[in-house]
């Protein structure tokens, strides 16, 4: 994995260097290189960690997961069109469904796990359109790690904002990081001065947050502050747009990837554990 030979992109300014050096020729970075480690670290996230195509997938797989944990409830017919195979509420909440609740006790990684968790079948598909259409797009202005930092920081304020309001009674889903990847993409559209593309993502946004009001059971405080979460992140990487993701923007999308795998694969031991207890 590690090179000790050849050249690659400088972190910080752009520009070909090789892997060896000890400072960049042309910005003075001290070991653009990272000891031979710095290609493999590049590669990361276009590669086998690439949030941008892991993400639906992550969200899929544990709703089936959810669905098996209770399938009696998820088959239920009595919860009406819109709750068409609805995973159980326990089964949600094993699994990391954020609530007042549970940052009460401490467990304030649920409001990273409610992430990639859907409460029925048109809940998901509706959300995994919407992360097909608007991933590649933010990934494509901003590179893989800021993709997954701006994703993680506005589906989590999302959450804080909902749970922190009175009688909040829980949420769950990635409608909050969707609305924060559209403020991503209307940060850049005004960076690059597309006015067409803003425009239109001010439509989407209004559209999305007056369905919001008229349908019951929209958590409209997390897509409020998901869209702040995703401004506000967009915003800090707007001045390296078109330039490599640098070190600590990589390292910082590492550590949020391994707290996610890690609190995901918590609470799904802990699922498993519940149903085993009930199976003996």
């Amino acid at each position: 994995m590690r090179r000790n030979q050849g050249s690659m992109l400088c972190p910080r300014c752009g520009k070909l260097v090789s892997v060896s050096a000890d400072r960049c020729p042309y910005c003075s970075a001290t070991r653009p290189g990272l000891w031979g480690f710095g290609p493999v670290l590049q590669r990361v996230f276009g590669g086998f960690l690439n949030p941008v195509t892991a993400i639906p997938q992550v969200c899929i797989a544990w709703f089936v997961i959810a669905l098996l944990l209770d399938p009696r409830s998820a088959l239920s017919s009595s919860f009406g069109l819109l709750h068409i195979l609805s995973p159980a509420p326990r089964a949600l909440g094993l699994l990391g469904a954020t609530s007042p609740a549970s940052l009460h006790h401490g467990q304030w990684w649920t409001l990273l796990t409610a992430i990639y968790l859907h409460g029925g079948l048109l809940h998901i598909l509706f959300n995994v359109m919407w992360i097909r259409n608007l991933a590649p797009e933010v990934g494509r202005a901003f590179g893989p790690a800021r993709f997954f930092i701006i994703w993680t920081v506005a589906g989590a304020l999302g959450f804080l904002l909902s749970n922190l309001s009175p009688g909040s009674p829980g949420s769950l889903g990635a409608s909050g990081s969707i609305f924060g990847l559209m403020a991503a993409l209307i940060v850049y559209g005004r960076a690059i001065g597309a006015t067409l593309l803003t425009r239109q993502l001010w439509k989407w946004a209004l559209i999305l947050g007056v369905m919001g009001l008229l349908f019951p059971g929209i958590d409209n405080l997390a897509h409020l502050g998901g869209f702040a979460g995703g401004w506000v992140s967009a915003t800090l990487f707007r001045s390296r747009l078109g330039r490599p993701e640098g070190r600590g923007t990589q390292f910082t999308a590492l550590a949020m990837v391994a707290v996610t795998a890690l609190a995901l694969l918590f609470h799904l031991t802990l699922a498993l554990g519940a149903i085993t207890r009930i199976i003996r």
